[in-house]
């Protein structure tokens, strides 16, 4: 039996995780497993075609962690889980895996991987990205949808598709698609009327899920904004209704 599939984890909340908790028993601290052999034991998984072993060599080599830092082989990684697995079951074992996979190709091919003699392709971009938003349903991949709402450059500027794709990413807990939905209908938007209450609701939502995040800074900043000038009981109400709904978000 491999290293891997002995040190691989019971259970786990997904199956990225559980290539983050597998990394963390191998890297040596756990079981005494030298980097070399954890190396190899993970392409021999990757090569035995497991996504979970491609995950994480991809971004093994997309931070240069533990490995050189080398942007093509990332690439390649997360291509071949995309290739392999488009039409995996969207809620199955790895999907998580999978959608991310796609989220990252999808980043890659904006900018280009000339490593790789991969050119920047804007609309295989939005292409591998609503594919991970739409099939997968993946909260990160909704919210870059309806960030790609927003911009000239993107998928058109439609402030409703916007806050559609940023709902369906916020109700799954993505504590940058609440604050952005937050904004939106806190200020109102063309098409939708001003719903202060609805707004510092999410807003709240998103500061409390942000908390202790790279994210916090701005998501405060947007709910530091609105409090300013909202009423003092638009302010009270959306607080009791942001404590009322909370709960929903605690699986996620």
């Amino acid at each position: 039996m491999s290293i891997l599939l002995m040190a691989a984890p019971v259970q786990a909340q997904t199956a990225a995780d559980a290539a983050l908790d597998l990394a963390n028993m191998l890297d040596g601290a756990g079981g005494g497993v030298s980097g070399d052999a954890y190396l190899s034991a993970l392409e021999n998984a990757a090569a035995a075609g497991q996504p979970m072993a491609m995950w994480q060599l991809g971004t093994m080599y997309e931070n240069g962690e533990g490995v050189a830092k080398d942007p093509a082989k990332a690439f390649g990684y997360f291509a071949q889980i995309a290739n392999q697995h488009a039409d995996a079951a969207p809620r199955g074992v790895e999907s998580d895996i999978v959608a991310q996979s796609f989220v990252k190709m999808g980043d890659y091919y904006r900018k280009g991987v000339p490593d790789a003699g991969i050119p920047a392709d804007v609309q295989r971009s939005h292409a591998l990205l609503l594919h991970a938003a739409t099939y997968f349903g993946d909260a990160d991949a909704q919210y870059r949808v309806g960030l790609l709402y927003l911009q000239d450059d993107g998928l058109g500027n439609s402030p409703l598709q916007s806050a559609r794709w940023l709902s369906l990413a916020a109700r799954k807990g993505h504590c940058l698609a609440q604050a952005r939905l937050g904004d939106m209908l806190f200020n109102g938007i063309e098409g939708i009327e001003a719903q202060p209450i609805e707004g510092l609701m999410w807003l709240n939502l998103s500061h409390d899920r942000c908390r202790g995040t790279s994210d916090q800074a701005q998501v405060d900043e947007l709910l530091n904004r609105a409090s300013s000038i909202a009423q003092p009981q638009d302010r009270a109400d959306a607080a009791a209704l942001a404590q009322s709904i909370a709960p929903q978000f605690a699986d996620f």
